[in-house]
């Protein structure tokens, strides 16, 4: 029965989606599998991981963060923090001169937790600087979607395209959940088995029955949870050149296409793109409906005609803007990342 029931799943998987064999050309339903480049597992990733950001104002890393209750003394004032609402304490010694140096010291020893669950002791100042500088937040990273959370269990089944195995994995925490994601071949496929439930901002359970609708939820949530943000898309998107470092439309990853292109964001709402010998003139908008934004791009001629859409914006930070656009048909979704160079 294992190995019946092993077959069938392969099969299943083997309907699903499929890999052509030219380089760089990896075609994926996203609909129904993930693999760990996939944007929604990357999403899934974030919701799961321990939450590291909260506590910035005392680490200034979103690699970890500090167990409480911590002592430390800023600007000459000794602050117990207990609880995340004693952040606000420490922010108002931190503004509360102009003059002084806002520099956070931590009483030794403390704790800290990666983004893993994983914990570490630090002893004194220089351990913690060494914990810093081992920090390498990735140009693509973004802290963590605390917006949302997942009902347990959650049921994956998995296939191995190497191997070619079959199995399924069951999590009853997020981290067990976070590491098993973390630590995920990029030749590992993955579906979720539905219906799922997740709990959002207002604490209500939302009943999910597919990759599109989970999605859809975690975007709703990282609106949510950034809707506080200081920056605008039309400050970050004028200042400096971009370049595509993801593009993903009909199931097929076609970043390659574009590596040879930098794009400029003029602030009179033009633009310019300029590769492969070609310079190409269009115009840029953006079209903002409460917390959802949209940014349209128009070029000219057809050789770009790719990215000319209305890309829905779903987060940006100074560095990196990531926009999708729902498809239709067989079509499946469509990604565009842009980095700042």
């Amino acid at each position: 029965m294992k190995i019946f029931n092993s077959i069938l799943l392969s099969s299943i998987f083997f309907l699903t989606f499929s890999c052509q064999n030219e380089e760089n050309d990896i075609e994926v339903d996203s609909r129904s599998t993930l693999t760990s480049n996939a944007p929604l597992f990357q999403l899934v990733e974030r919701v799961v991981q321990n939450p590291t950001s909260l506590d910035n104002v005392l680490d200034s890393s979103s690699c970890f963060a500090v167990q409480l209750p911590v002592t430390i003394i800023v600007n000459s004032q000794q602050i117990t923090v207990s609880s995340a609402a004693d952040y606000q304490l420490v922010q108002d010694a931190i503004d509360a001169f102009s003059t002084d140096d806002d520099i956070v010291n931590f009483i030794f020893p403390i704790t800290i937790q990666f983004q893993n669950f994983d914990t570490q002791v630090i002893v004194d100042s220089d351990a913690l600087e060494d914990v810093l500088e081992g920090c390498e937040d990735g140009e693509d990273e973004f802290n963590e979607i605390e917006c949302i959370s997942f009902h347990y269990p959650i049921v994956l089944n998995t296939f191995d395209s190497t191997n070619q195995l079959a199995t399924t994995v069951t999590f009853q925490n997020d981290i067990d959940f976070y590491n098993f994601l973390d630590d995920i071949d990029e030749t590992i496929y993955i579906a979720i088995n539905y219906p799922i439930s997740v709990v959002n901002s207002n604490s209500q359970t939302v009943i999910i029955h597919s990759n599109a609708q989970l999605e859809n939820a975690l975007e709703e949530a990282i609106e949510e949870c950034n809707a506080t943000s200081n920056i605008t898309l039309a400050s970050v998107i004028t200042d400096g050149t971009w370049r595509v470092s993801y593009f993903f439309k009909n199931n097929l990853v076609q970043t390659n296409d574009f590596v040879a292109y930098e794009i400029t964001f003029f602030p009179n709402e033009t633009m310019q793109v300029v590769g492969n010998g070609t310079v190409v003139n269009g115009v840029w908008t953006i079209n903002a409906s409460g917390s959802e934004r949209k940014l349209e791009i128009e070029l000219e001629g057809n050789s770009l005609i790719r990215l000319e859409e209305k890309w829905k914006v779903i987060e940006y930070s100074e560095t990196l803007v990531k926009m999708r656009l729902v498809g239709e048909g067989n079509g499946g979704n469509n990604y565009l990342y842009l980095t700042k160079n």
